[in-house]
């Protein structure tokens, strides 16, 4: 269940998608490894970023890179589980779910429960998720019941991004 980095290609096609949703936003990074999805939404205009992240090498980097970066005053770092509502704090514009590989197939349906409750109760209204997953490692059907859903692929890497649906 070690980090994986999502690959610059992948991360920088999401960054485009996401580049006017960043002005002021407030985003959660969950499985946050060495931060660098958080601080690149920093980067872009975020005006806070919240990281959970429990392993102790990302942490040690995570808090280097913030401090390299001089954005202590704008991050919040917790220790903690990521796939435990009460670790993430008030909701967020921008959620990054970017968990290990390995926990997608061994806890598939705890990380399919913890999708849904993000968007449903830990995302703003207009609010976005982004889950970045295997390629064909979910299906729509999957996905869908946290929220409306669409997928984009990049050879191996899948990202979905999930909105809250719209109140009647």
């Amino acid at each position: 269940m070690a980090t994986r980095p999502m690959l610059d290609r992948v991360r920088e096609a999401m960054f485009s998608t996401l580049q006017t949703r960043f002005p002021d936003a407030i985003v959660l990074d969950l499985f946050a490894g060495s931060g660098s999805l958080g601080l690149e939404a920093l980067s872009r205009g975020a005006q806070r970023v919240r990281f959970v992240e429990r392993g102790a090498p990302a942490l040690e980097a995570l808090k280097k890179n913030v401090a390299a970066l001089r954005v202590g005053h704008r991050v919040e770092i917790i220790v903690a589980d990521a796939l435990k509502a009460p670790s993430w704090g008030a909701p967020a514009d921008v959620v990054f779910l970017d968990p290990p590989y390995a926990m997608i197939d061994e806890k598939r349906s705890r990380v399919l429960g913890v999708l849904a409750e993000i968007v449903g109760s830990h995302l703003k209204n207009d609010g976005i998720v982004v889950f970045h997953t295997p390629h064909g490692a979910l299906t729509v059907d999957e996905v869908t019941t946290a929220g409306q859903a669409r997928v984009r692929s990049y050879g191996t890497n899948d990202l979905w991004y999930l909105e809250r649906p719209a109140p009647l």
